[in-house]
Formats: structure tokens, C-alpha cells, sequence
């Protein structure tokens, strides 16, 4: 086969991903959750993956003693078939890692971006819902209605009542909170999501100030 050939067989193998670890504040789809399901197929046909950082920038915010650093990279991900070792396909991929003290923000973003290239290369569905419930959704489903300029006002006049209730961070670690990376992207009824929780940070933060 050649490499175009196995990414296929690869995406073939992992059709669905449960959101199964609890965060914080939501169920999320962990990097080892998907680096493991992919994994022992890439190994079966003979596929290296190979990262490179080709930039980096790291922002510093200071609030009174604490500094947060947020990392952006860029990095070039390369296919390798194995068995034709020329044969390659790159990827350019943008990811970014958030710190507070500075060392962990470029293994947070290689694993943000680790994760995140793997489910869109491969186009990997996750839900909440079990596998079968998730089918026959996808099955009836159509194109979603994405977010309006009015959500978009919104989590921007939340974003920021949020941060000078805390008096610290920024609108732009609130939407990466938020996992907001283009507003252009979100559905409508994410946006709607985000808007509650957003109002459910506040009504927290206004208890802890009060």
C-alpha cells in the first residue's frame, strides 16, 4: 500500500472516541486515549509520525506575584511509510500550552497539538453519547448552524467581566478555557454551551470575591 493508502486503513480503524476523562469543568478525550487508539494500527502498517517545532513564541502575563505563559508553536508533522521511507506527507500544525512558573507550556502545547492534529487528520468523531446513540446521530444529522456576531458579543462581554472579576488573566485564556480557537468554527448551539458555562464561572467567582 502506499502512504496514502494506510492513512485511510488508520482512519478506517478508529471510527468513534468516547469523551471519557473529567476535567475541571467538562468531559474531555485525552491524548493518550487517542495516541492509544491509533497506535497499534500505525505500528500493523509500517507508519512513523515525526514532529518538529519550526516557531515558537511565548507570551508572559504578570498579575501581582504570579506570571502565566502562554506557548504558541508551530510544528511540521511528517508521515513516513516505512517500507518506502521516501515517500512522506507534511503537516503544519498550530498549537499552543498555557503555564503558570513557565516549564510545563511546550510539553502542554506538543500535547494539545499531539491530540488534536491526530483527531483532525484522521477525523475521529468524540462524544459523551455511547457508540451506537453517537451513530445514529451522525446518520440524522445535518450541517450545523454556526455561531452568530450576537454569541460572539456575548462570550467576548462575558470573557472579559470574568477576568476583571478575578482580576486576572485575559479574554484570550478565557476562550482557550473555553477551547475557543476561531470563533468562526463553533456551532451555534456550542455557543450557547460556552455562554452558560461562562455565566456559571462568573456566578462562582462572584461567591469566592463576596
Amino acid at each position: 500500500m502506499n502512504i496514502y493508502q494506510k492513512l485511510v486503513e488508520v482512519r478506517k480503524a478508529v471510527p468513534y472516541l468516547k469523551k471519557s476523562n473529567q476535567g475541571h469543568q467538562y468531559n474531555y478525550t485525552g491524548s493518550s486515549q487517542v495516541v492509544g487508539a491509533i497506535r497499534e494500527k500505525i505500528d500493523e502498517l509500517g507508519l512513523l509520525l515525526i514532529p518538529a517545532i519550526v516557531d515558537k513564541k511565548v507570551t508572559a502575563e504578570k498579575n501581582g506575584n504570579r506570571i502565566t505563559y502562554f506557548t504558541e508553536l508551530d510544528i511540521e508533522y511528517t508521515w513516513v511509510n516505512v517500507e518506502k521511507p521516501d515517500e512522506t506527507i507534511k503537516t503544519t500544525f498550530y498549537a499552543q500550552g498555557i503555564d503558570i512558573g513557565g516549564e510545563k507550556g511546550v510539553g502542554k502545547a506538543l500535547t494539545y497539538a499531539e491530540k488534536y492534529f491526530l483527531l483532525k487528520q484522521f477525523n475521529v468523531p468524540t462524544d459523551q453519547d455511547d457508540p451506537d446513540a453517537f451513530q445514529q446521530k451522525v446518520e440524522s444529522s445535518k450541517p450545523p448552524e454556526m455561531i452568530t456576531q450576537e454569541q460572539k458579543d456575548e462570550i467576548q462581554s462575558l470573557a472579559q467581566s470574568y477576568v476583571d472579576l478575578r482580576g486576572e488573566g485575559s479574554v484570550k485564556l478565557v476562550l482557550t478555557g473555553l477551547e475557543i480557537a476561531d470563533f468562526d468554527k463553533v456551532p451555534k448551539s456550542v455557543a450557547d454551551q460556552k455562554i452558560r458555562k461562562l455565566k456559571q464561572w462568573i456566578a462562582k467567582a462572584e461567591k469566592q470575591s463576596a
